[in-house]
């Protein structure tokens, strides 16, 4: 059957029971010039499925894919080895198909998961409580921006800069719906962080104050000291972690007072995916769990005093808050929160802090050895497993260069921050477990005929 197979008979009687005399009248709001006069220039009109099939399939090999040369990229996404069980799990029937609990109670084996999930999120972010997984942690640092106004009813968020551009970008589009008012400024291609004039910039209007852990330069800062200065003017300080794997080797935020730590879980379980789908992480303090988004699944018997799990905290526009919901976010990223889930347990605690050990010592090593290159000079003398270097001239032709010759060589600046002069000279170099010595010195011998 045709998709929608519907006949020339079929749509004039639609449109004369909405009282429509032509399609074109179902588009009378969309300005003449956004509309389309043909078809899209350069898209066949249509073409067999083989021919379509081997026509991406010639597209999708001028691409360079993680696993086929030395790879370094980073900056919130990264290569992590992804045991093979933990996809083999994930596409059991009962995994993949199952939807979004609307009648939980049905649902014992998600929310036993999801309630797994969330007290592994918890342990890791250092928080009280952590909910079921939000979309990405782009999506997850806004909304605990937006939870912040809530809380402390004020409308000023000082956001670092050293905080993902990317997440910067989403927070300011979503502010504009919200009158929030966000404060964000530019890094400096230096070792030093932002964390004393942060604390200089906090007054009675903040709402909060948005750090990331380590930062988009691969920086560490103890936030302790700017824990304590938002708690003294009554403001909250989230945190946002985009390498989860760093917590297995370093202080988590809830540990230095942290009120609300969100994060990017693909680290964990999920692979790159071409950027997505993602898995938002969200923990807080337990006094403010009321005013967190999404969904909590808790542990409870039932009549008979068995144990069962729940659905115990839904604050969504599609339940009983209506507009006083405290997310749109309605749903949870299930699939991908099982992956991070079962990866998590397969590592135990003993396994994340070994695999975070590995990525530390060979970023570390890497980093020695690049910094070594003429001409080099290493921004980032503390970090976890990923680092910037000045290359002393700018870095976006270089990375091309690099491409060309097949290595993945990291992140510029330019490209992360367009038009910042002080910055084109960055580049952002991640180093994973699958990261070998002989990369490293593929990637450092080509770097030096470049820059020579």
């Amino acid at each position: 059957m045709r998709y929608l197979p519907l006949t020339d008979t079929d749509r004039t009687e639609m449109l004369a029971v909405i009282g429509a005399s032509s399609i074109d009248d179902l588009f009378v709001d969309v300005p003449e010039a956004a509309r389309l006069d043909g078809p899209i220039h350069g898209l066949p009109m249509h073409a067999s499925e083989l021919a379509v099939e081997r026509h991406m399939s010639a597209l999708s090999r001028k691409n360079i894919a993680a696993s086929d040369g030395p790879f370094f990229l980073g900056c919130g996404a990264y290569k992590h080895h992804v045991p093979a069980s933990v996809d083999h799990l994930i596409q059991r029937g009962e995994f993949l198909t199952a939807y979004t609990p609307y009648q939980p109670e049905i649902a014992q084996g998600t929310l036993q998961m999801l309630f797994e999930f969330q007290t592994q999120v918890a342990r890791l972010l250092g928080t009280d409580v952590a909910n079921a997984s939000m979309y990405d942690g782009s999506t997850a640092c806004w909304e605990a921006i937006g939870m912040a106004r809530r809380i402390t009813k004020r409308g000023k968020a000082l956001l670092s800069s050293g905080l993902h551009p990317h997440y910067v970008s989403v927070a300011n589009t979503m502010a504009k719906f919200t009158g929030d008012q966000l404060e964000t400024a530019m890094p400096a291609l230096a070792a030093d962080t932002d964390i004393v004039d942060l604390i200089a910039r906090i007054d009675g209007d903040t709402s909060c104050v948005v750090v990331q852990y380590p930062d988009i330069l691969g920086r560490i800062e103890d936030l302790s000291a700017l824990a304590a200065a938002c708690q003294a003017k009554k403001a909250l300080l989230i945190a946002v972690v985009t390498e989860p794997v760093a917590l297995g080797a370093i202080r988590s935020p809830g540990e230095m007072g942290a009120d609300i730590v969100v994060g990017e879980g693909q680290s964990l379980g999920v692979g790159l995916q071409f950027g997505g789908p993602y898995v938002g992480l969200f923990g807080c303090k337990e006094k403010y769990v009321r005013q967190m988004p999404g969904r909590l699944c808790g542990e409870t018997l039932d009549a008979d005093g068995r144990r069962g799990f729940v659905l115990t905290l839904s604050t969504r526009e599609q339940h009983i808050r209506r507009e006083k919901a405290t997310s749109n976010i309605c749903t949870n990223s299930g699939l991908c929160a099982l992956a991070f889930s079962i990866h998590m347990t397969l590592l135990g605690e003993a396994g994340l802090r070994a695999l975070a050990e590995t990525n530390h010592a060979g970023a570390v090593a890497a980093a020695e050895r690049l910094a070594q290159l003429p001409g080099v000079e290493l921004v980032t003398p503390a970090f976890f497993n990923e680092f910037t270097l000045d290359l002393g001239q700018e870095a976006r032709p270089i990375v091309r260069a690099l491409a060309e010759k097949g290595i993945l060589a990291g992140v510029s600046l330019g490209r992360l921050y367009p038009g910042e002069d002080t910055l084109a000279n960055g580049l952002v170099v991640a180093v994973t477990e699958t990261t070998t010595a002989e990369d490293v010195e593929t990637l450092a011998a080509a770097l030096q005929e470049l820059l020579a």
